[in-house]
């Protein structure tokens, strides 16, 4: 084969070169047209805030969009930002533009979301909701949180002769939800329903060492403030991050329940042997409700070891267990879903959870104590 002449040789390089920068030209170009093109992606693509006053007495959950209808508050009406100003609300002015769309959360003296907490009244059984923000309701209305709904259904049956407090907090887990047990047990209750999430565990030092990033990723999914910009080649970069750190989660869920984490495990355990046996002295019962990751696809198979880890402590100590995977496993995760970019369980989640929940609550009160 005859070889290419000198001054053929430089033209076809210059070819090449000429064909690379249209290349990546074109390339450029395409993506600065998404860009302007997925400008409401860019937009869109902003992480749910929690706003509330310095007393924590109001407070809202606000989202970048509305899909599904729900959300009562519209920030970008003038009226209802002064409405919240005047409640001093912080972060506002900074997020109502990006984030305007908002659930209202209202709490007690306790900082608690329900109404005050006064004594036993004589006559109505008493059951107090402890757990994370799954029970506090993220997301969703006061009234259709699972606690709410709870006690709605009780009343059905026997009108007037139950009350539900919700004793739910975000970010509350293991030593902290067992503090709020012990102040739980001053208000009497017949039933203390523990809503318990995979991640309420005691981390021991070496596990939470060892996945530090993780935590701060959780901590930053449910922390996040404040609103940025971001072009496609940075939204597409971040959301393979976050499917990369969010598979990280899912085995961060699994190891809290295996080797790794034993001691944490234990401990939590113990808090759990402990709080049933201080249920039993006054006569009361202590349930454990169990939630799952409104996770899609094959990640909530991964995850069953974790739950049958939880089982098995539960009838270990006799404690009565109940597993919400069943009542919400016939509906595609991403329907229970709050918001696209917010997985906590919606109003539907927390409807079957409720509806789940009565039939146990109500044996647990009114059956004999051993």
């Amino acid at each position: 084969m005859a070889e290419a002449r000198p001054g053929a040789r430089s033209g076809m390089a210059q070819e090449r070169v000429l064909r690379a920068a249209l290349s990546g030209g074109a390339i450029l170009f395409t993506v600065g047209a998404l860009d302007v093109a997925l400008g409401v992606v860019s937009a869109a693509h902003v992480s749910p805030v929690h706003l509330s006053n310095r007393r924590v007495s109001v407070a809202l959950d606000c989202y970048p969009s509305n899909p599904r209808g729900y959300f009562d508050v519209d920030l970008r009406d003038p009226d209802k930002r002064r409405r919240y100003e005047a409640s001093h609300v912080r972060g506002l002015e900074q997020s109502w533009s990006h984030l305007p769309f908002a659930v209202e959360l209202r709490f007690n003296s306790l900082q608690f979301r329900d109404r005050e907490f006064g004594p036993r009244r004589r006559g109505v059984r008493r059951v107090a909701v402890l757990g994370d923000s799954f029970t506090e309701g993220q997301g969703v209305k006061e009234a259709d949180t699972y606690p709410r709904r709870l006690e709605a259904l009780l009343n059905q049956a026997q009108p007037g002769q139950w009350e539900v407090l919700n004793w739910g907090r975000r970010g509350a887990d293991f030593p902290r939800l067992y503090e709020t047990f012990e102040q739980i047990l001053e208000y009497e209750p017949d039933v203390v329903v523990y809503g318990m999430f995979l991640n309420d565990v005691e981390q021991s030092d070496a596990f939470r060492a060892r996945n530090a990033y993780v935590n701060d990723w959780m901590e930053r999914r449910a922390l996040a403030q404040g609103h940025r910009d971001v072009g496609l080649l940075d939204f597409v970069l971040e959301r393979l991050e976050r499917r990369r750190l969010d598979r990280e989660a899912l085995r961060w869920y699994s190891q809290m329940y295996a080797e790794p984490n034993r001691e944490g495990w234990e401990r939590t355990q113990a808090h759990l042997r402990d709080m049933h046996r201080r249920m039993q002295e006054r006569g009361g019962r202590l349930l454990v409700a169990d939630w799952p990751v409104l996770a899609v696809g094959d990640a909530r198979d991964g995850l069953a070891p974790a739950h049958q880890a939880i089982a098995r402590a539960c009838a270990a100590a006799g404690i009565p267990h109940h597993d919400l995977r069943g009542p919400l496993s016939a509906a595609d995760p991403s329907s229970l879903w709050v918001h696209p970019l917010d997985q906590h369980p919606n109003e539907l989640a927390h409807r079957l959870a409720a509806e789940s929940l009565a039939p146990v609550v109500r044996a647990l009160a009114t059956s004999p104590r051993s």
